[in-house]
């Protein structure tokens, strides 16, 4: 609801009358189940501005650097060691995002 609330909340201050596309990163280590979210968005989008809008996911892999010998690693898992010294002291700087990339919005019928 979050998503449809703020992607609304910035069509309407551009005057818009509806939303075309909407394009979301969205990183493996988020918490975000993407067919649970798949499931619910077809439930929640049904007389917003989000409607009849194409939704496009960008899958964000999560990424790690040791903090010990400073080795860069892709991470599935919140417990993962580093694959080079076997620590657990590691900085996730990447793969928790859940955010709105972009909208297309409509002025009547014409995309911008």
């Amino acid at each position: 609801m979050g998503i449809i609330q703020t992607s609304e909340k910035a069509a309407r201050q551009k005057n818009a009358v509806s939303i075309s596309k909407i394009e979301l990163e969205i990183g493996t280590m988020s918490g975000i189940e993407l067919d649970a979210l798949n499931f619910a968005w077809k439930r929640a989008v049904p007389g917003t501005m989000l409607e009849n809008a194409t939704k496009q996911i960008e899958v964000i892999p999560a990424r790690a650097k040791c903090l010990e010998c400073e080795t860069d690693f892709n991470i599935e898992n919140s417990f993962d060691a580093c694959p080079n010294c076997g620590s657990f002291f590691r900085n996730i700087y990447q793969g928790k995002e859940m955010r709105i990339k972009a909208i297309e919005i409509e002025y009547n019928n014409q995309k911008i």
